[in-house]
């Protein structure tokens, strides 16, 4: 250890928290019908009502379901830190599922692990209804500077 105090994060702009919240707003997460409850630099929670197109042959929710829930949420944490002029995504995903999910809502809750200049590492955890953990995702996303197209 080097002794020095690490030095917070400025607070994401208004124009940072207004734009994670609009992750929400278009493609997949409207058509799975993933609904941000909270937005913020320190917590993305979120809320999905299980539809018959997310469960597979067994009855469950399918894991690439859980999987985007999750990628959804960390991309909203991620874009709350990314400064202005700059576009992102996911550049890594690890996924531990625990237990079948079923619904009928699904609830996850998301937390950085990491918030760096480039590279932001979230961590999802979704609960079923009685509130029992049935994944896990921890994800990787990058800062780069937008250009022009």
């Amino acid at each position: 250890m080097s002794g020095k105090t690490a030095r917070p994060a400025p607070a994401p702009s208004a124009k940072a928290l207004e734009d994670a919240r609009s992750v929400f707003d278009f493609g997949l997460p409207v058509m799975m019908g993933v609904r941000a409850l909270e937005v913020g630099p320190e917590r993305v929670t979120a809320e999905m009502q299980v539809k018959r197109e997310h469960i597979n042959r067994g009855g469950r929710v399918g894991g690439g379901v859980l999987m985007a829930m999750a990628d959804v949420m960390g991309a909203a944490g991620s874009v709350a830190h990314r400064p202005a002029g700059y576009r992102g995504g996911t550049i890594e995903s690890k996924t531990n599922f625990f237990s079948a999910a079923k619904g009928p809502v699904l609830r996850g809750v998301c937390i950085p692990l990491h918030v760096g200049r480039t590279t932001s590492v979230w961590q999802t955890t979704i609960t079923d209804h009685d509130g029992r953990t049935v994944a896990m995702v921890v994800q990787t996303q990058v800062a780069l500077p937008a250009k022009d197209e």
